[in-house]
C-alpha cells in the first residue's frame, strides 16, 4: 500500500473495515481484543495509517502484550463505594467511569490500569466473566471481586407506592443509561423477561453515566425511576425496590496490580474504616473482596 502526502493519518472505522472487507462490527471486535491498531480520540475510534499499512504488511510485531503501559486510570462502572476509596486511599488514580463494557474495551486498549464491571450473563446466570473470556482471553489481566451489591430501581416519592415490579414501569418516566452500563443492561434484560417493551416507558432523552447521575434525577423530579444501587437510594432518600444481587468486579491489567497506585488502594480496602464506609452506604456484602473470579493468561 503506497502512502500519498493527501492521504489522512487516521482512518475511521469504516475505511478500515472497507479495506479489509469485513464489516464495522469486525473492526470493532478487532480493536476491542488489542489485535489491530488504534487511538480513542474525541470518544471515536481512530486507527493511525501507517501503523495499519505495517500491520496488514506483517511487519508490525506488536502484540498486545507488547502496548505502552496504560494510564493510571480506573475506567469501567461507577461503583459509590469504589470512587471514595480511590480518593481516600491517596491512590492518585484518576477516574473515567463510563459503563462496564466501555471499561472492558479501555482496559484492551491500554487506555486504563482497571475496570468495574457488572455485566449479567443471563446464558449461565453468571457476572462478567464471559465477557472478560471473549474480549481478553489472550491478554494479562485478572478479574477480581469488589463487592456484592443489591441493585434495582430508584423510585420517586410518588411512585414509591405504585411500582412493584418491573412491569410497573410502563407508561413512567425512567432514566436512560448509556449502552455500556451494566445497569442499563441489566434493566433491558428484566423488562424483556416480563415482556415490557422499552416503547411503552417514557424515557428520558439524555444520558445518566454514573449512579450519582441516575438518582440525583429521580431527587429532583425529572424522572419517576431510576435504575440503581440500594445505596444510592438511601443517600439522596429515596425507595428503593431490589431486583437482584449482583457482583461488582474489578478488571485490573496484571502488570499495575504491583505498582505503588493500585497497591495503595489495595491496602486501603483492609481497613476498618473502609468496611465500616461500606455499612453505612448499604446495600453492599463484602464477604468476597478481593476473590479471583478469572486469571488471564
Amino acid at each position: 500500500m503506497e502512502t500519498r502526502l493527501s492521504d489522512p493519518e487516521y482512518l475511521t472505522t469504516r475505511e478500515v473495515a472497507a479495506l479489509l472487507r469485513v464489516k464495522e462490527r469486525k473492526v470493532y471486535e478487532l480493536a476491542a481484543a488489542g489485535e489491530i491498531p488504534c487511538r480513542r480520540l474525541t470518544g471515536k475510534l481512530l486507527f493511525p495509517r501507517l501503523a495499519i499499512e505495517s500491520w496488514l504488511s506483517g511487519k508490525s510485531t506488536e502484540t498486545p502484550r507488547d502496548r505502552a503501559w496504560p494510564p493510571d486510570v480506573i475506567a469501567g462502572s461507577h461503583d459509590p463505594l469504589l470512587d471514595w476509596a480511590i480518593r481516600e486511599s491517596g491512590s492518585q488514580l484518576a477516574t473515567l467511569f463510563d459503563g462496564s463494557l466501555d471499561g472492558l474495551e479501555r482496559v484492551g486498549a491500554s487506555q486504563a490500569i482497571a475496570a468495574g464491571m457488572h455485566v449479567y450473563e443471563p446464558e449461565n446466570g453468571g457476572w462478567n466473566i464471559a465477557h472478560v473470556e471473549e474480549r481478553l482471553a489472550d491478554q494479562p489481566v485478572v478479574l477480581i471481586e469488589w463487592a456484592r451489591r443489591r441493585q434495582g430501581l430508584i423510585l420517586s416519592p410518588g411512585s414509591a407506592n405504585d411500582v412493584r415490579t418491573v412491569g410497573d414501569l410502563r407508561g413512567r418516566r425512567l432514566v436512560q443509561r448509556q449502552a455500556a452500563a451494566g445497569a442499563g443492561i441489566l434493566l433491558h434484560h428484566l423488562m424483556e423477561t416480563q415482556a415490557v417493551p422499552m416503547d411503552e416507558v417514557d424515557l428520558l432523552p439524555d444520558l445518566m453515566r454514573t449512579e450519582t447521575e441516575a438518582a440525583a434525577a429521580v431527587a429532583v423530579g425529572r424522572a419517576d425511576a431510576a435504575p440503581g444501587l440500594e445505596a444510592m437510594a438511601r443517600q439522596f432518600g429515596l425507595a428503593f425496590l431490589p431486583t437482584i444481587e449482583e457482583r461488582f468486579d474489578l478488571l485490573v491489567d496484571r502488570r499495575a496490580w504491583f505498582e505503588p497506585p493500585m497497591q495503595r488502594l489495595l491496602a486501603f480496602c483492609r481497613s476498618a474504616e473502609f468496611a465500616a464506609k461500606a455499612e453505612e452506604l448499604g446495600g453492599y456484602n463484602l464477604a468476597d473482596h478481593g476473590r479471583v473470579r478469572w486469571n488471564g493468561p
